[in-house]
């Protein structure tokens, strides 16, 4: 493990633009659960995956919220707290690193931290908008009613009333933020993969992509193997908050 401490600091003291991929083993620690991990509830229940499409919420918007919360409650308190991983990666931004974290989690704790140009592909938990004016709402609102709609009053007078739609990227979305992912990895100088299985797409496509720009290292922290782990230049299988706490001493 010392060796690959060693080679960890090294590869990031020599990066200067560093792009960060980060998936739900970022937030483990922080006592948020991991819906892809064996016994995860994506594992457990497909049809949770249906009615979190976008096809499902645009013909029962009205079934789509209960369901919605029922299924991120634990994500909605807004109680949970950044770990000391995502701490880390604020911290080589107040030390001078250009750092761009692109995340697959929906959580906000990347922005809690303090990291400030944070790409949040599959959306945010923390508001939600009006599919008709595009009025946003933030938690306290969407948690007010079971089902949030937008009360923005129109011109004459009129509540709009319009069921809202969760930012959160639902199944038939597109995923956000992808075509600046790519431009960062250009720009880089090391990709830092961070606690995610690269099992869904398009976020699996990454690591090839990545392999192919020249000059560009590649590391990946995560706790279990992956597929892509050949393509990386350093892997070290490790919980986050854990290493980042070995590695600041």
């Amino acid at each position: 493990m010392q060796g690959e401490t060693g080679k960890f600091l090294e590869m990031i003291e020599s990066a200067r633009r560093i792009t960060v991929l980060t998936g739900a083993g970022m937030s483990t620690e922080s006592g948020i659960p991991d819906f892809r991990s064996a016994g995860g509830i994506w594992t457990e229940d497909m049809s949770r995956m249906e009615a979190m499409s976008l096809d499902y919420f645009e013909r029962f918007p009205k079934l789509f919220w209960p369901k919605f919360k029922e299924l991120f409650q634990i994500k909605m308190t807004g109680s949970f707290q950044p770990n000391a991983g995502h701490l880390y990666l604020a911290d080589l931004e107040r030390k001078g690193k250009e750092v761009r974290v692109f995340t697959q989690n929906i959580d906000g704790l990347h922005n809690k931290a303090g990291s400030r140009h944070v790409y949040e592909l599959h959306g945010s938990i923390q508001t939600a908008a009006c599919p008709k004016c595009g009025t946003r709402y933030g938690l306290d609102h969407i948690l007010q009613a079971e089902v949030p709609r937008c009360c923005r009053v129109n011109e004459k007078g009129r509540e709009c009333g319009l069921i809202l739609k969760t930012d959160v990227v639902l199944f038939g979305d597109a995923v956000q933020h992808f075509d600046t992912l790519f431009e960062s990895l250009d720009q880089s100088d090391l990709l830092l993969v961070i606690g995610t299985s690269l099992e869904v797409a398009p976020v699996r496509f990454i690591p090839e992509e990545a392999h192919a720009i020249p000059g560009l290292k590649k590391m990946m922290i995560n706790l279990d193997e992956t597929p892509y782990d050949h393509l990386f230049d350093l892997v070290i299988h490790h919980k986050i908050a854990e290493f980042a706490k070995l590695i600041n001493g």
